[in-house]
């Protein structure tokens, strides 16, 4: 059995990648030592649409096919380095095409996510002014027409938050298809053409599609956030109805 640490020497390399040059990748382009003695292969720029790279099986070659150390000592260990490096290849090939993959992936799904998340954010903030706004002293020689104005803000940031929902759940998905590439996901949507996505307000796919949410849940979609705030303004206007007599208001 190799050990997990081993040295291979110039001439067991250069027998080695004789023998496995037929085993190779395509798109391999170069083999050189790493900064810690390992190797690194470098290879075409992958574009993620391409077959997952898989290990091609040595068995049946006469050069690389197990032999067993009892029979000749050399030739065992010599064709388990081998063996090591053709792994360490594929290895890192299927590391690059993931990260490949998912940015493709996310290029395919993001579609309308900017113009849609830029909507909700007006929304939002327009949401949030008509609020602000009955607080002022202006707002009480105007009250019913402020609250009204209240009420289509909250109706439009509602439909805002659902449609960037619909695009969010499409690429939180995306996010769980490639939880095994080494991106994360803000670098993965930066590096699809989206830096800006970090702004987004993107929860778990999990989140998605469900009819209630629990009080203590925080990972929220954007239409239930806005749902519960808006419950919370209406609670609140409800009140100021009831303490200050414009009952006509305390109901929508």
């Amino acid at each position: 059995m190799l050990s997990t640490h081993y040295t291979i020497t110039p001439d067991e390399m250069t027998e080695i990648l004789d023998r496995l040059t037929p085993h190779f990748p395509p798109y391999l382009t170069k083999i050189a030592h790493g900064p810690f003695g390992g190797l690194v292969f470098e290879f075409e720029q992958f574009t993620g649409l391409e077959a997952q790279p898989v290990r091609p099986s040595t068995r049946h070659d006469d050069r690389l096919r197990y032999v067993p150390e009892a029979d000749d000592k050399a030739e065992h260990i010599l064709r388990e380095k081998a063996g090591r490096v053709l792994d360490r290849c594929f290895e890192q090939a299927e590391e690059q095409w993931r990260d490949a993959a998912y940015v493709a992936d996310l290029k395919r799904v993001v579609q309308d996510g900017p113009a849609l998340w830029e909507a909700y954010s007006r929304e939002a903030e327009a949401l949030g002014a008509a609020y602000d706004y009955l607080r002022t002293p202006e707002a009480a020689a105007e009250w019913p027409s402020a609250v009204s104005r209240l009420i289509d803000a909250q109706s439009r940031a509602a439909a805002a938050a659902a449609a960037f929902d619909a695009r969010a759940e499409t690429i939180a998905d995306a996010h769980d298809r490639h939880v095994y590439a080494d991106l994360g996901r803000d670098a993965a949507l930066a590096a699809a053409g989206y830096p800006q996505a970090t702004e987004w307000h993107i929860a778990d796919a999990s989140c998605y599609g469900r009819r209630q949410y629990s009080e203590w849940e925080t990972d929220l979609p954007l239409a239930e956030q806005i749902s519960r705030l808006v419950a919370q303004q209406d609670t609140h206007l409800a009140k100021v109805a009831r303490l200050s007599g414009t009952t006509n208001w305390s109901k929508r």
